[in-house]
């Protein structure tokens, strides 16, 4: 995969669709080291990715993964996921679909509930139902002890995320990034896989 050529997409998929992606430019490297440390991803044995755009995000995922781990893709927009389905590791999966669906698109693939779920999509400019629904179905396939990572200009996902306790969340703020970027991380409870 070219990343001249990727970027150049992503622009133009966010000109012509601006509701489906976060940003109007990938995420930078300070972003994506903060994502994966907050993901704790080299410990993760199945990793979901919600929207990977140009696979910027989803490469440095794969670098930083275990050898026997899995990580699934989910992207929307078509011409994305022509653009990442390029990817050529054996541990990888793109699938191009609705994130809504990602309990069915688990069981479509032979996965076991995830370790981590990350998301770039932006929940700021979802409905506020489908955002809750989507929420509430990540909570519910995550393992217990799992992540879910959502990094967002909007506070919206947090908003939405009733799911998780207050003692469950952290958040950090990645200002080299454009435009700068928050860094949601909510963790299930290890015990009962419920939130504490």
């Amino acid at each position: 995969m070219r990343k001249r050529s990727g970027v150049l997409l992503f622009v133009t998929e966010f000109i012509k669709h601006p509701l489906q992606l976060g940003s109007i430019i990938p995420s930078s490297r300070f972003l994506k080291r903060r994502i994966i440390r907050n993901a704790d991803i080299s410990s993760a044995k199945v990793i979901v990715e919600l929207g990977p755009g140009n696979g910027g995000t989803t490469q440095a995922l794969l670098a930083s993964m275990a050898a026997d781990a899995h990580l699934l893709c989910i992207e929307l927009n078509e011409r994305l996921y022509d653009l990442v389905k390029e990817i050529d590791d054996p541990r990888f999966i793109a699938h191009h679909g609705d994130a809504c669906e990602i309990d069915a698109i688990l069981r479509l693939y032979g996965l076991d509930g995830p370790d981590v779920v990350i998301s770039g999509i932006p929940f700021s400019t979802m409905d506020r139902s489908v955002g809750s629904t989507l929420l509430g179905r990540i909570h519910a396939i995550l393992k217990p002890g799992g992540r879910f990572v959502a990094y967002q200009v909007n506070p919206r996902v947090s908003e939405l995320n009733t799911y998780f306790t207050a003692d469950q969340l952290s958040v950090e703020q990645e200002w080299l990034s454009v435009p700068p970027i928050k860094v949601w991380r909510w963790q299930k409870d290890s015990a009962t896989g419920v939130a504490a």
